[in-house]
Order: structure tokens, then sequence, then C-alpha cells
């Protein structure tokens, strides 16, 4: 397991989105940031971890993996479950995220942005153009 930065990028102007843009709109998924260290679930408290993500140095989202449909592994189970059932199971080696710990934040061109998630890691990212 490693912390990770969703980069949300939507076609749709002004965030005036509904269900059916969403599906268009490959879920408003840009692109994925990872960091580290990689570790095991052995004794990580996937639930009361604590994520704290700034912009510039200022703290901008907070949240923790209960926010995360009670544990980052109820989404991750969840998941594991329907693709079972749909035919195409999770295989080794693919990339799963199990969903948002805080709210978005936006970002601008120039801004770095740090998430921390306690007993797991922090991952950083530099914006440019």
């Amino acid at each position: 397991m490693v912390p990770a930065v969703e980069i949300v990028s939507s076609r749709i102007a002004d965030w005036k989105i509904n269900i059916l843009d969403t599906v268009a709109d490959n879920a408003s998924s840009g692109l994925v940031a990872l960091g580290g260290p990689v570790r095991r679930l052995d004794g990580l408290d996937l639930i009361g971890c604590a994520m704290t993500l700034s912009v510039n140095g200022v703290q901008a989202s907070q949240g923790t993996g209960a926010d995360c449909l009670g544990s980052p592994l109820n989404a991750a189970a969840w998941l594991a479950r329907r693709s079972a059932a749909l035919g195409h199971p999770l295989r080794k080696g693919e990339l799963l995220l199990t969903g948002a710990l805080g709210p978005m934040a936006n970002v601008s061109p120039g801004d770095k942005v740090v998430a921390e998630i306690g007993g797991l890691g922090a991952v950083s990212l530099n914006f440019s153009l």
C-alpha cells in the first residue's frame, strides 16, 4: 500500500456536472501520483489514519480512512467482488484506488501539494503548465 493523490480533471465547464456528464467524462479522472514508502497492510490503522493535504504549505483538505466507506478496505472489497461478478476479477499487480479520504482542493500552475497519511507516508507534487 502507498499514499496516492488523484489529479481530477474535467472537460465540463465550471464543474456544472451531473451523473451522465461524470460517466461521459471518464469519472473526471486525470492522473494519479504515488508516494511512499510501500507498506504491507499488517499493522496499519486504515480506519483511523489521518490525512492532511496542503497546497503551498496551507492545509486545504483533511480526513481519515473512515471517510472512505468506513475503511479503504471496504471500497477495495466491494470493487473486488463487483469485478469478479462481472467476469473481470482483479489481477495481481493492478493499481487500485480506494477513494478519497478528504474533499478535493483546487490547484494552479506553480502550486506545491503535499498529502500526508498517518502511518502510511506522503506524496508530493509540483504543478506547472
